[in-house]
């Protein structure tokens, strides 16, 4: 069976890879007028990641900057901002101009890249076995299936019936992460990752427009939600989060009321003249409701653009290091489409798809007047799965000058313009809170600086015999880096400060 969106045969987990799995934001792309994602209003506070506060600072940028920021940093273009930079989410609702062009398509569509680790999520991450799937015969029994499913607060449920390279995507980062604040005592040792803590979602009488439903390809359906309810509670006294985490969090006391919200799916789609859009995907003969492609098509949608009819091509690199350096230099030469070649097919099928689209909207940029004359890196074992990649030494050269950039440990050293600067953990501590900071605050800064300064690095994953750069992967690294070197008194230390 051949794939149209990678360019080549359809493998039984390509685009979406068999492997467990783990569901973040219970919705969809956002529509001018409705409440938030598909219809799920976010109500109350929300935790972030899982159901939970962050623990450590979440990057703006998918591939993080790994050395010191003692120089001026050459620009690309354009080009690096647009496909790694945090896109404005909330973009893709609100009131729409009322003539759009095709420039905020690159932001929107690269939101495909980062909404697995969206803000408000409250479901945790769960392993489930290889071979119990729970693809469905037709599009719309896949999009049913997945909101019956958020409604009985069966994660597994949830979790299965996404693709399962959705799901893949952050089972082990969420596991990792569950685990880990447990051990810094931010979860309590009871937390169970298999049920929905802290909020609840019932879904009733849902109906799709079936006739209505468009085929985009052979594998690929956007299905329409019309009616319905959808009714969602949030209550933060229900997380299991530890009573001394809790103290530190809400010194004034935790907020003691609940939020109740209902959604008439059908008076949202009479507001906004526009159905709830739901896309799904066929892998393996059987079809799953995708949070990737959903968003893509919203982003096709808002921009007022079609699904291309040929798709980029997967085209990896040998190794996991060069696929980071060709990654490297696709960026600085603004290469849209070498971006996208180098991206996952399994993971990032809708970019594959929609690819054509960014690369047409994007033009024909100059390259960077930057060159790359020694990038030499070192390749581990992913916590996230894969390959990480991580610098050891690098040059470039710009406007005349040569810069260098060199990693020992937990410290950079930078050269360029006759100057030659470091930069360790302590130093960013220090620059992080200045010379007044509590002792217990500036260690903790300093571990968390330690840990993120000697382990960041780039993700590639290997599919079909190439390697691919992860940005998702790269991204859940990240976050678990960021609680590497911390203690659980260093966690009480910073929730306390802020």
């Amino acid at each position: 069976m051949t794939y149209p969106g990678s360019g080549g045969q359809w493998q039984p987990n390509d685009p979406n890879q068999q492997a467990p799995g783990g569901y973040p934001q219970p919705g969809y792309g956002q529509q001018p007028g409705y409440p938030q994602q598909g219809g799920y209003p976010q109500t109350g506070p929300q935790p972030q990641q899982g159901g939970y506060p962050q623990s450590g600072p979440q990057p703006v940028q998918g591939y993080p900057q790994t050395g010191p920021q003692g120089f001026q940093q050459p620009q690309t273009g354009g080009f690096a901002q647009q496909q790694y930079g945090q896109p404005n989410f909330g973009g893709l609702g609100g009131e729409p101009p009322k003539k759009r062009g095709k420039g905020p398509i690159i932001g929107a569509i690269a939101a495909v890249i980062v909404v697995a680790l969206g803000v408000g999520a409250t479901i945790f991450v769960l392993n489930r076995s290889s071979g119990d799937q729970a693809g469905q015969d037709n599009p719309t029994q896949a999009a049913t299936n997945l909101v019956n499913s958020l409604s009985q607060g069966d994660v597994l449920g949830v979790l299965e019936s996404l693709t399962p390279a959705e799901s893949a995507l952050l089972v082990d980062f969420n596991a990792k992460t569950t685990q880990r604040l447990k051990e810094l005592k931010v979860y309590k040792e009871d937390a169970d990752p298999n049920k929905l803590h802290g909020a609840a979602v019932e879904a009733t009488d849902l109906k799709y427009d079936e006739a209505g439903a468009e085929k985009v390809n052979d594998h690929l359906t956007i299905t329409k939600l019309i009616g319905g309810t959808v009714s969602f509670r949030a209550d933060l006294n229900e997380l299991p989060l530890t009573d001394e985490f809790m103290q530190a969090a809400f010194p004034d006391g935790v907020p003691t009321e609940s939020t109740d919200e209902k959604v008439n799916i059908a008076e949202v789609v009479k507001e906004t003249g526009e159905p709830i859009r739901i896309a799904t995907v066929k892998v393996d003969d059987k079809w799953y409701p995708s949070l990737f492609y959903t968003v893509a098509d919203y982003a096709l949608v808002d921009a007022g653009e079609e699904w291309p009819s040929e798709p980029i091509a997967n085209n990896g690199a040998d190794t996991a290091d060069k696929a980071v350096q060709e990654m490297v230099q696709a960026a600085i030469n603004s290469d849209i489409e070498r971006v996208i070649e180098l991206l996952p097919p399994d993971e990032m099928g809708a970019l594959h798809d929609a690819g054509p689209v960014l690369v047409e909207a994007a033009g024909r940029p100059s390259p960077a007047p930057v060159e790359v004359t020694k990038l030499d890196t070192v390749s581990t074992d992913a916590e996230t799965g894969g390959q990480k990649v991580m610098l050891k030494e690098v040059e470039i050269k710009a406007d005349g000058q040569t810069y260098r950039v060199a990693k020992d440990g937990d410290c950079y050293t930078a050269e360029g313009e006759g100057q030659t600067q470091q930069l360790c953990a302590d130093d960013v501590a220090a620059e992080i809170g200045g010379t007044d900071m509590p002792a217990d605050v500036q260690q903790a800064l300093a571990n968390l600086a330690s840990g993120m300064l000697k382990n960041t690095g780039v993700v590639a994953t290997e599919f079909d015999g190439k390697w691919y750069v992860s940005p998702l992967r790269t991204y859940s690294e990240l976050g678990l880096t960021a609680l590497s070197d911390l203690t659980p008194e260093d966690v009480l230390a910073l929730v306390t400060m802020s």
